[in-house]
Protein backbone atom coordinates (compact mmCIF):
# COMPACT_ATOMS: atom_id res chain seq x y z
CA UNK A 1 0.00 0.00 0.00
CA UNK A 2 0.93 3.33 -0.23
CA UNK A 3 2.46 5.05 2.48
CA UNK A 4 1.80 8.74 3.11
CA UNK A 5 5.54 9.56 3.28
CA UNK A 6 5.86 7.78 -0.52
CA UNK A 7 2.70 10.15 -1.60
CA UNK A 8 5.29 12.97 -3.69
CA UNK A 9 7.19 10.14 -4.93
CA UNK A 10 4.30 8.82 -6.20
CA UNK A 11 2.63 11.58 -7.43
CA UNK A 12 6.30 12.61 -9.42
CA UNK A 13 5.77 8.86 -10.78
CA UNK A 14 1.86 8.68 -11.54
CA UNK A 15 0.84 12.34 -12.51
CA UNK A 16 3.66 14.94 -13.02
CA UNK A 17 3.68 14.32 -16.78
CA UNK A 18 0.13 14.65 -18.50
CA UNK A 19 1.08 13.65 -21.43
CA UNK A 20 2.72 10.62 -20.08
CA UNK A 21 2.51 7.73 -22.74
CA UNK A 22 0.42 5.68 -20.03
CA UNK A 23 -2.18 8.33 -20.40
CA UNK A 24 -2.87 6.80 -23.97
CA UNK A 25 -3.98 3.44 -22.87
CA UNK A 26 -5.55 3.69 -19.35
CA UNK A 27 -9.29 4.71 -20.30
CA UNK A 28 -8.20 7.65 -22.14
CA UNK A 29 -12.25 8.31 -23.61
CA UNK A 30 -12.93 9.54 -20.12
CA UNK A 31 -10.36 12.52 -20.53
CA UNK A 32 -9.35 12.57 -17.20
CA UNK A 33 -7.35 15.52 -15.70
CA UNK A 34 -4.37 13.96 -14.02
CA UNK A 35 -3.95 15.92 -10.28
CA UNK A 36 -1.62 18.49 -9.67
CA UNK A 37 0.98 17.75 -6.69
CA UNK A 38 -1.05 20.43 -4.34
CA UNK A 39 -4.33 18.33 -5.27
CA UNK A 40 -2.84 15.18 -4.85
CA UNK A 41 -1.40 15.72 -1.61
CA UNK A 42 -3.71 17.30 0.00
CA UNK A 43 -7.08 15.36 -0.95
CA UNK A 44 -7.10 12.62 -3.45
CA UNK A 45 -4.20 10.92 -2.23
CA UNK A 46 -5.23 10.77 1.33
CA UNK A 47 -8.79 9.28 0.44
CA UNK A 48 -8.23 6.90 -2.54
CA UNK A 49 -4.17 6.00 -2.16
CA UNK A 50 -2.71 6.62 1.02
CA UNK A 51 -3.38 2.96 2.97
CA UNK A 52 -6.10 1.75 0.85
CA UNK A 53 -6.05 -1.83 0.42
CA UNK A 54 -7.41 -2.19 -2.61
CA UNK A 55 -4.44 0.04 -4.39
CA UNK A 56 -0.86 -1.41 -3.92
CA UNK A 57 2.05 0.46 -5.24
CA UNK A 58 4.42 -2.12 -7.86
CA UNK A 59 8.31 -2.00 -6.65
CA UNK A 60 10.65 -3.12 -8.63
CA UNK A 61 14.28 -3.14 -7.48
CA UNK A 62 12.85 -1.22 -4.61
CA UNK A 63 11.48 1.86 -7.52
CA UNK A 64 8.07 2.81 -7.76
CA UNK A 65 7.11 1.48 -11.15
CA UNK A 66 3.63 1.37 -11.28
CA UNK A 67 0.36 0.11 -9.42
CA UNK A 68 -2.56 -2.22 -9.45
CA UNK A 69 -5.75 -1.67 -7.89
CA UNK A 70 -9.33 -3.52 -7.57
CA UNK A 71 -12.60 -1.94 -6.89
CA UNK A 72 -16.33 -3.57 -6.79
CA UNK A 73 -18.03 -2.74 -9.75
CA UNK A 74 -21.05 -3.16 -7.53
CA UNK A 75 -20.29 -0.76 -4.70
CA UNK A 76 -21.38 -1.38 -0.94
CA UNK A 77 -22.69 -4.67 -2.11
CA UNK A 78 -19.30 -5.72 -2.91
CA UNK A 79 -19.85 -9.37 -4.67
CA UNK A 80 -18.47 -8.14 -7.94
CA UNK A 81 -14.74 -7.42 -7.82
CA UNK A 82 -12.53 -5.91 -11.11
CA UNK A 83 -8.96 -5.52 -10.79
CA UNK A 84 -6.47 -3.38 -12.91
CA UNK A 85 -2.97 -2.40 -13.17
CA UNK A 86 -0.85 0.80 -14.58
CA UNK A 87 2.90 0.53 -15.20
CA UNK A 88 3.28 3.88 -14.94
CA UNK A 89 7.14 4.12 -16.29
CA UNK A 90 7.02 2.99 -19.75
CA UNK A 91 10.61 1.74 -20.02
CA UNK A 92 9.16 -1.26 -17.62
CA UNK A 93 6.64 -1.83 -20.81
CA UNK A 94 7.09 -5.70 -22.55
CA UNK A 95 9.18 -6.95 -19.47
CA UNK A 96 6.68 -9.22 -17.81
CA UNK A 97 6.54 -7.14 -15.20
CA UNK A 98 2.60 -6.17 -15.52
CA UNK A 99 2.61 -10.23 -15.91
CA UNK A 100 3.99 -11.26 -12.88
CA UNK A 101 2.34 -7.68 -10.58
CA UNK A 102 -1.06 -8.51 -11.74
CA UNK A 103 -1.24 -12.25 -11.23
CA UNK A 104 0.27 -12.10 -8.32
CA UNK A 105 -2.51 -9.23 -7.42
CA UNK A 106 -5.16 -12.20 -8.41
CA UNK A 107 -3.70 -14.37 -6.11
CA UNK A 108 -4.34 -12.21 -3.40
CA UNK A 109 -7.72 -11.05 -4.39
CA UNK A 110 -8.83 -14.30 -4.11
CA UNK A 111 -6.86 -14.84 -0.36
CA UNK A 112 -8.67 -11.40 0.84
CA UNK A 113 -12.24 -12.51 -0.77
CA UNK A 114 -14.39 -15.61 -0.94
CA UNK A 115 -15.49 -14.15 -3.97
CA UNK A 116 -15.95 -16.64 -7.09
CA UNK A 117 -15.00 -14.51 -9.65
CA UNK A 118 -12.47 -11.98 -10.72
CA UNK A 119 -12.61 -9.52 -13.49
CA UNK A 120 -10.65 -7.23 -15.62
CA UNK A 121 -12.47 -4.24 -17.73
CA UNK A 122 -10.48 -2.39 -20.61
CA UNK A 123 -11.22 -1.03 -24.07
CA UNK A 124 -10.21 -2.84 -27.80
CA UNK A 125 -7.55 -0.20 -28.44
CA UNK A 126 -5.85 -0.98 -25.41
CA UNK A 127 -3.98 -4.74 -27.20
CA UNK A 128 -1.25 -4.58 -24.35
CA UNK A 129 -3.95 -4.57 -21.62
CA UNK A 130 -5.71 -7.97 -23.63
CA UNK A 131 -2.89 -9.63 -24.46
CA UNK A 132 -1.83 -9.75 -20.37
CA UNK A 133 -5.72 -10.86 -19.97
CA UNK A 134 -5.33 -13.55 -22.16
CA UNK A 135 -1.44 -14.31 -21.54
CA UNK A 136 -3.13 -14.48 -17.91
CA UNK A 137 -5.51 -16.79 -18.64
CA UNK A 138 -8.49 -15.15 -18.12
CA UNK A 139 -11.45 -15.61 -20.62
CA UNK A 140 -13.26 -13.31 -22.49
CA UNK A 141 -16.49 -12.83 -20.85
CA UNK A 142 -18.16 -9.95 -23.02
CA UNK A 143 -17.52 -6.94 -25.29
CA UNK A 144 -20.03 -3.77 -25.36
CA UNK A 145 -19.32 -3.00 -29.20
CA UNK A 146 -18.91 1.02 -30.15
CA UNK A 147 -19.07 2.39 -26.63
CA UNK A 148 -15.75 3.91 -26.17
CA UNK A 149 -14.91 6.64 -28.23
CA UNK A 150 -11.32 7.93 -28.77
CA UNK A 151 -9.39 10.08 -31.59
CA UNK A 152 -12.58 10.05 -33.59
CA UNK A 153 -13.53 6.55 -33.19
CA UNK A 154 -15.65 4.07 -31.63
CA UNK A 155 -14.14 1.37 -29.69
CA UNK A 156 -15.21 -1.47 -28.15
CA UNK A 157 -15.29 -1.92 -24.08
CA UNK A 158 -13.69 -5.24 -23.20
CA UNK A 159 -14.30 -7.51 -19.86
CA UNK A 160 -12.51 -10.46 -19.00
CA UNK A 161 -12.08 -12.51 -15.68
CA UNK A 162 -11.69 -16.15 -14.03
CA UNK A 163 -13.46 -18.16 -11.86
CA UNK A 164 -11.75 -18.74 -8.39
CA UNK A 165 -11.40 -22.79 -9.55
CA UNK A 166 -10.12 -21.64 -13.01
CA UNK A 167 -7.78 -20.03 -11.76
CA UNK A 168 -6.60 -22.60 -8.65
CA UNK A 169 -6.13 -25.07 -11.71
CA UNK A 170 -4.34 -22.26 -13.72
CA UNK A 171 -1.82 -22.17 -11.30
CA UNK A 172 -1.49 -25.50 -10.35
CA UNK A 173 -0.88 -26.15 -14.03
CA UNK A 174 2.29 -23.73 -13.96
CA UNK A 175 4.01 -25.59 -11.20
Amino acid sequence: MLQHKDAAEFWKLAFSDENAEWTKWNGPYFHDKLPTKKDFLAGRAMGDYIDNPLKKVILLEGKMIGMVSAYYEDGALKKWLDIGIVLYDQTKWQQHVGFRALSLWIDEMFMRTNLPHIGLTTWSGNYRMIGLAEKLGLKKEAEVRQVRYYKNKYWDSVKYGTLRAEWENTKAGTN
